[in-house]
């Protein structure tokens, strides 16, 4: 077993003091028959005075040296021992009193790196012109820049503002997706706007929830920012209204434009050549194809402005497919394309808008006609998930490119091969403002599916009088 520092010297200086009593024992008999009894007894007293002296004068300074190590090991780096001299303590007592100042010098530019950062991270936060909120995990606030700071008013120092502020909870529920998902939530359409106040003004704004790691990949919360689309509202609300009154205006030339190429094209004005008949038919066509683009333009308009009102009634599926069947079975036959129905009699009603529900089906069915080949088959079909009824549209076509699928459902999709380019943008509107979803997929050689879902009718619980006696 290795004995310490302590133990070693009180070892040493007791086997010394040992030495010297038996020295002195040995030589009692001498020193006596000297006459020096006094001495006999002086000399083992001084060498047990002198081990103690020994051992106390080489024990004090590591002691002292260890109480100044233990202070600054604590972390009182301003600590100094004050143990001076050339010798070994003295040597051990400087480079303690080196390693307190680096240490201190340590960690004083590490605060400042720190610091530093913090001060540049939040310069750089109140820099930037939209709101952004800083929450932990469950929501509470952490930090806002001064945007954020206006727009929440005076509860923005508390941390259960946003429980408290209108619009608040669609901003937590983007929080709480975005924690629970691990990953950026991205509110879409209409229904993203956060309408809120800012003094006297009224601002619109669109949200982003993004989660918040440390370096090590732990979650700390969630950084939320606000995108103010007041004037992009405005202008597209200023648009929309244009463009629904330009299409009523144009509509009555173009009706008298339809109906003179029909009496032309009857025979009404004289007899055609087959140049005239087929310069007419075209004329005809492109006059058709026209009216559709400002019809849509009108129930879009109608939509975005609220003026389309919803008739809600209880819908039944296999009903809503058979009809659209029948509508589209000549132009189905003429092109010799065969329309499948996949639908059990038994599925629940939807509740939605007879004339919307025939605007989407009419919209997709006429492009899954158009794109497929001869011979080929459609698809429609209905299943019901959970609270919605899903149904699909799926065609035998050439597919869509993968790079437009994300604007597929633009308004005048400038990728549209045919049509007016806005019947898919009316066909997502109408769906949304039914309380639905649509999606598209698509590969090229294997043809296009849309799917979109209506809610399911609620079933009220009817009481009928029951007589008693």
């Amino acid at each position: 077993m290795m004995l310490s520092l302590t133990q070693r010297l009180i070892l040493g200086c007791a086997a010394l003091a040992g030495l010297t009593l038996w020295l002195a024992l040995a030589t009692r008999g001498a020193i006596a028959a000297a006459g020096h009894r006094t001495l006999a007894i002086a000399l083992p007293a001084a060498a047990i005075v002198l081990a103690i002296l020994t051992i106390v004068a080489v024990l004090a300074p590591l002691r002292t040296l260890a109480s100044d190590a233990h202070k600054i090991a604590q972390g009182n780096l301003d600590h100094r021992s004050a143990w001076a001299g050339r010798d070994s303590a003295g040597v051990l007592a400087a480079e303690i009193n080196r390693l307190a100042v680096r240490l201190r010098e340590l960690r004083e530019s590490d605060a400042g790196r720190r610091q530093m950062e913090f001060q540049l991270s939040d310069a750089v936060l109140q820099s930037i012109f939209e709101p952004i909120i800083v929450t932990d995990a469950k929501g509470h606030l952490l930090k806002v820049n001064q945007s954020a700071a206006e727009l929440l008013g005076p509860s923005s120092t508390d941390r259960m503002a946003l429980t408290n502020t209108p619009g608040g909870d669609k901003i937590l529920s983007a929080i709480r997706d975005a924690v629970a998902m691990q990953k950026p939530i991205a509110a879409e359409g209409d229904s993203a706007v956060l309408p809120m106040r800012i003094g006297q003004h009224d601002r619109s704004y669109r949200l982003r929830a993004t989660p918040m790691r440390d370096t090590e990949g732990r979650l700390l919360g969630a950084v939320t920012t606000l995108e103010d689309v007041t004037a992009v509202q405005n202008t597209d609300r200023f648009k929309t209204q244009f463009i629904a009154v330009a299409s009523r205006k144009l509509r009555d030339p173009l009706l008298q434009l339809r109906r003179g190429l029909y009496a032309i094209g009857q025979g009404f004005a004289g007899d055609l050549s087959p140049l005239q008949t087929d310069l007419v038919t075209e004329a005809s066509r492109e006059a058709q194809i026209l009216d559709d683009l400002m019809a849509d333009l009108i129930e879009v308009a109608e939509i975005d402005t609220g003026k389309r009102e919803m008739k809600l009634e209880n819908l039944r599926p296999i009903a809503l497919l058979q009809e659209v069947d029948d509508r589209y079975a000549d132009q189905a036959a003429q092109k010799k394309v065969h329309i499948e129905i996949q639908a059990y009699a038994d599925l629940s009603f939807i509740r939605a808008d007879r004339r919307a529900v025939r605007s989407i089906f009419d919209n997709l069915l006429a492009n899954a006609i158009r794109f497929t080949p001869p011979e080929g088959e459609i698809l429609l079909a209905a299943e019901e998930l959970k609270n919605f009824v899903q149904f699909t549209v799926r065609d035998a076509g050439r597919g869509i490119e993968a790079d437009r699928l994300a604007t597929i459902f633009d308004r005048f999709n400038a990728s549209s091969e045919s049509g007016t380019g806005m019947g898919l943008a009316l066909v997502r509107r109408l769906v949304e403002s039914l309380g639905g979803q649509i999606a598209v997929e698509s590969r090229l050689g294997q043809g296009t599916t849309f799917r979109f879902t209506l809610p399911v009718a609620t079933v009220e619980a009817v009481r009928h009088p029951v007589e008693v006696g």
